[in-house]
């Protein structure tokens, strides 16, 4: 193990190849350099972000530039065929719609009749914990307006003494 030196907290190797003489302006740009420098986990994490960066922006130029062909290939085909696709897409939005509302619904309705049976549906027990909250926060502010309701009445009437 190499010997260490140490001036008061801080502790450091020695710079081989050069001096031991710790006021020399190479020796302390090293240290300063060392004692800032990431850890072999910390370059392997840069390294590792550097890589999936790189790689979701390669990805990403190959959508752009797919959709930009795409668009110029295909919108004289849709410009032509305009009065085709507004109709499809007003029934196949409406559809959708009206389906998804539907499902929603069905599945509120669902869970809103085993939560009252007591059959516990999933969340049952975040929907317990929000409403016990809620009631415990209103008897609070119920017991706190009764306990200093006289006292902001009685203040009212001394808030201008002179009206």
């Amino acid at each position: 193990m190499a010997e260490t030196f140490s001036r008061g907290d801080a502790q450091y190797l020695p710079i081989y190849g050069g001096t031991t003489d710790n006021n020399s302006p190479y020796d302390s740009l090293l240290r300063l350099i060392r004692s800032h420098s990431p850890t072999s986990s910390q370059l392997f994490s840069y390294l590792a972000l550097f890589v999936s960066v790189g790689t979701f922006l390669f990805l990403l130029g190959i959508a752009v530039t797919a959709t930009a062909i795409g668009s110029i290939v295909f919108i004289p085909l849709i410009i032509v065929s305009s009065p085709i696709w507004i109709p499809v897409f007003v029934v196949v939005g409406g559809f959708l719609s009206v389906t998804g509302f539907l499902l929603g619904t069905l599945a509120l309705a669902s869970w809103s009749y085993r939560y009252y049976q007591g059959i516990h549906p999933v969340g049952s027990d975040q929907m317990d914990y929000a409403r016990s909250r809620i009631y415990d926060t209103a008897s609070h502010v119920k017991d706190y307006a009764r306990e200093y309701g006289g006292y902001f009445h009685g203040r009212a009437k001394d808030a201008a003494p002179g009206a």
